[in-house]
């Protein structure tokens, strides 16, 4: 499904509802929302998990650094997906991008609803514990103007950096073509 022109004020609304006709498993029913950087994936997804009153998952946090997309994934699997399906509690540890190395842990909230936020978040590894993924769509010059905005200083040594593993990651993992809902956010 395609939803164009509502960004940001009723896709909220749309995805919330959208999410709501998906089929119920027997647990928690995870969101992912995905999208290259800057394409509104944050903004997006705290207002739908503020209305899902659902915990919210940053891959920011899982990420191992900048060459970390693919561990961050990983961990995503490994210490929050697989311990929900498994009835067990999920307890993650997140990167702390100014030491370089992992810091604190963190347990996954109870709830009916998760929500997962970031590049990575719908990858094929994941999707058999997702009940859905949301994709958003931008320009690129839209995107690397709101990431700058966002990150400054910190991000645009890294900007094409990042863009490169996004690249190969979208390319591999066909995460657009299997989102069930598309969303044009600028």
């Amino acid at each position: 499904m395609r939803a164009g022109g509502i960004w940001p004020g009723t896709a909220t609304d749309r995805v919330v509802s959208w999410a709501g006709e998906l089929p119920a498993g027997p647990g928690r029913r995870v969101l992912a929302v995905e999208g290259r950087s800057g394409s509104g994936k944050t903004t997006l997804a705290v207002a739908v998990a503020g209305r899902l009153h659902a915990p919210l998952i940053h891959m920011d946090d899982l990420y191992a650094g900048w060459d970390g997309l693919e561990q961050g994934v990983t961990a995503l699997r490994d210490r929050i997906l697989v311990p929900l399906a498994e009835g067990r509690p999920a307890v993650w540890q997140r990167w702390d991008w100014a030491a370089g190395e992992y810091a604190e842990s963190h347990r996954v909230p109870d709830g009916d609803w998760l929500v997962v936020e970031g590049v990575g978040s719908g990858g094929r590894m994941l999707r058999p514990y997702l009940c859905g993924v949301v994709w958003l769509e931008s320009p690129t010059e839209v995107r690397k103007r709101r990431a700058l905005a966002r990150d400054g200083a910190v991000y645009a040594p890294h900007w094409d950096r990042w863009a490169r593993q996004e690249a190969a990651f979208y390319a591999a993992e066909g995460v657009r073509e299997s989102a069930g809902l598309i969303i044009e956010s600028g």
